[in-house]
């Protein structure tokens, strides 16, 4: 049995605050959601800074500025820089700089993080196909977005302008649920143009780049809740990952990760950086974490003993990870997760 519930199975004796030297942290769904904080966000990065962890924080939207963002941050109470925050507007904006002349114009579609990504690497934004664009760039604009801008979009593309996307998330979280991500906007002029982007965010590599460029990271620890980006983007960067469940993640998406999509630790939300990770050990057919033992039947995923939720989830990732080896595990885990509450 090879396979477990993380890539160190071990776990980690040491708080991962003092394990890691910085954490590259997820915003939606892990410090805040809808604009407001997250439960034992604030007081778990507090601490995470006062022990001399440094805090980094890496999104995928694009739409506001990382002095926004800083000072969005700081309102709830996370004093934040602007050099703290990184977006996959600084990514995109990077990865179009080495592709186009110094000074050339990018049709925007997208909002004034886009824009002030793309000045800051001395490019001119444009807001028309008929502005002469070099190239064109897709990031989320917020729920107002107008239709008419995915038009401009692929009035150029079909000229043959090259298309670029800051990230391709299918979906956003906020106070009222789940909606509409950037990804969903690529779609449309993906089906109007049949063209592809190049894409810059989680979890692609430029998106990890420009975060160890800007942090100069030597330990870095991922932290996020969302298995295709957050996760696969530690992955693609082989660096560790903490998964958080306050996002879009839950434990059945989790028991059913591919290789790519499981994180090193798993934890209920930001205080997992503040301890230590238990181990989960092998225990003759199954896998023990805790008061927890898990073990893979013929056609479900079993779970016996008593303990700590999130032990029990651990564990039973290790089964489920284990019976799929590099694929995805088909076993059904829904009453495994019902006896943890999950």
């Amino acid at each position: 049995m090879s396979q477990t519930v993380r890539t160190r199975p071990e776990g980690s004796g040491q708080a991962l605050s003092e394990a890691y030297d910085t954490a590259l942290l997820d915003l939606d769904g892990v410090v805040y959601a809808g604009g407001d904080a997250i439960a034992h966000a604030v007081d778990s990065l507090a601490t995470a800074r006062a022990g001399g962890m440094r805090l980094a924080y890496v999104t995928n939207n694009a739409l506001r500025t990382p002095d926004a963002v800083a000072g969005h941050l700081t309102e709830l109470g996370i004093p934040t820089e602007a050099s703290d925050v990184i977006t996959s507007a600084q990514a995109v904006a990077r990865l179009i700089s080495e592709q186009v002349p110094a000074g050339a114009r990018v049709l925007v579609i997208g909002g004034e993080g886009l824009r002030v990504a793309l000045r800051e690497r001395g490019l001119e934004p444009v807001d028309s196909a008929e502005d002469g664009p070099v190239a064109v760039v897709q990031g989320y604009g917020g729920p107002d977005l107008p239709w008419s801008r995915f038009a401009e979009a692929s009035y150029a593309i079909a000229r043959g302008v090259p298309w670029f996307a800051s990230n391709t998330d299918l979906t956003i979280p906020g106070a009222r649920g789940i909606g509409p991500g950037n990804g969903a906007a690529v779609e449309v002029v993906r089906i109007a143009t049949g063209a592809e982007p190049q894409v810059a965010g989680k979890p692609l590599p430029p998106m990890h780049r420009e975060t160890i460029l800007r942090t100069g990271a030597e330990r870095p620890l991922v932290v996020g809740d969302r298995l295709d980006t957050d996760i696969e983007g530690a992955f693609n960067g082989e660096v560790d990952s903490l998964l958080v469940l306050t996002g879009v993640t839950d434990g059945a998406q989790l028991l059913a990760a591919p290789p790519r999509h499981r994180p090193t630790y798993v934890d209920a939300d930001l205080r997992g950086m503040l301890t230590g990770q238990p181990e989960v050990v092998e225990a003759g057919d199954g896998f023990r974490c805790g008061g927890w033992t898990a073990t893979a039947g013929s056609e479900e995923l079993e779970l016996t003993g008593e303990g700590e939720a999130l032990d029990g989830l651990r564990a039973l990732c290790a089964a489920a990870w284990t019976a799929a080896g590099e694929g995805t595990c088909e076993l059904n885990g829904g009453k495994a997760l019902a006896r943890l509450g999950l």
